[in-house]
């Protein structure tokens, strides 16, 4: 039996398989790299097809939502796959615990990627930035009424909050930056503020937190800056330039003296098992370089990890910001007490 079903059955018998697209069950060659990936497909294609371009080399993605970590154990040393490809340090944090990541030793990677954007065990690299910011109503909300994540908890906005669902990757993530730097009791006490300024139970991806301020129901928001920019230029739904013109991008805790920004990462680590090290390093160096980072930032409308990359200028107009350097895999440590804490809040 195939590597693809043979582990397609025994994933599915632990309810882990999910939606898949294009994939070859051979192993990789030295011309194709074969790619398990969280990222959607339509914005990893850009990148494959300029490597592709560039270099050559073809790739076979499997895509989905959740569950790659467990199918890599599940396939053992028989695994296919050369390389992860994730959204969220904890997904990436997951995989690299579970020992299923190579030590990768460049030079190339450490010039390219600031210190606390990398594991320091080098097993996995950030490849882009997304802010994750407060949305405010233009007709509603004081351009000046924000400026700090905590600011949404005071009782002034009692009513006027939206989010998605706390649980999710990207509000985990946030609540565990709080979580370092101000401790369990006191980010519990942040949460239960913001729950209790909700305008509706959380719900939704971001991009339907921008609509419910468009549609009136409520003020302010939580969302991650590239959707701003996938509604902004969205062309395939045009309602969403609306949503888009309707909201103000907040970027917080940027006073003298205040930590700045918090952002989360995409990310990738080389599988340790992959029968292609090499080239898959060449890969995941060059997403680090100027061609790649400028496709994040053009295609994605997210930030370059590489400080000698500029956003692209539809981003930059957005505003600059100073961004959190708390090491990127603190939120990774902190993820279980936020989950607690959203557990706790209700949020």
């Amino acid at each position: 039996m195939p590597l693809y079903h043979r582990y397609g059955a025994v994933l599915a018998g632990l309810g882990l398989l999910t939606v898949l697209t294009t994939f070859s069950p051979s192993h990789a060659t030295a011309q194709t790299l074969n790619i398990y990936s969280y990222r959607t497909p339509q914005l990893l294609q850009p990148l494959l097809d300029a490597y592709t371009k560039e270099s050559g080399v073809q790739f076979n993605v499997l895509h989905a939502p959740k569950g790659l970590a467990q199918r890599l154990v599940a396939e053992g040393s028989a695994s296919p796959a050369d390389l992860v490809l994730t959204v969220d340090i904890a997904r990436i944090a997951e995989v690299a615990a579970l020992d299923l990541l190579d030590e990768v030793r460049s030079p190339t990677l450490t010039r390219n990627i600031p210190a606390h954007l990398r594991d320091a065990d080098r097993r996995w690299f950030a490849l882009s930035t997304r802010a994750r910011v407060v949305i405010s109503s233009t007709a509603r909300v004081p351009a000046d009424a924000i400026t700090r994540i905590e600011d949404l908890a005071n009782p002034e906005w009692r009513g006027r909050v939206c989010t998605r669902p706390g649980s999710h990757v990207y509000n985990r993530a946030l609540l565990a930056s709080l979580v370092a730097h101000l401790g369990e009791a006191a980010t519990e006490a942040w949460a239960r503020g913001l729950v209790a300024n909700m305008a509706r139970k959380p719900q939704g991806n971001d991009r339907a937190q921008a609509r419910a301020i468009y549609a009136g129901e409520c003020d302010i928001a939580i969302i991650n800056t590239y959707y701003y920019g996938l509604m902004t230029y969205n062309q395939k739904e045009v309602a969403q330039q609306d949503w888009a013109k309707a909201i103000r991008l907040v970027f917080l805790n940027q006073g003298e003296g205040d930590r700045g920004q918090h952002v989360n990462i995409s990310a990738a680590g080389i599988v340790r098992t992959s029968r292609n090290k090499a080239e898959a390093v060449r890969f995941l160096e060059w997403l680090t370089e100027a061609t790649a980072q400028a496709i994040y930032s053009s295609t994605n409308f997210e930030y370059p990890v590489n400080p000698s990359t500029q956003p692209d200028p539809r981003v930059a107009a957005w505003g600059d910001f100073r961004a959190d350097t708390l090491p990127i895999n603190d939120l990774a440590t902190h993820s279980p007490a936020a989950q607690r804490i959203i557990d706790r809040t209700g949020w």
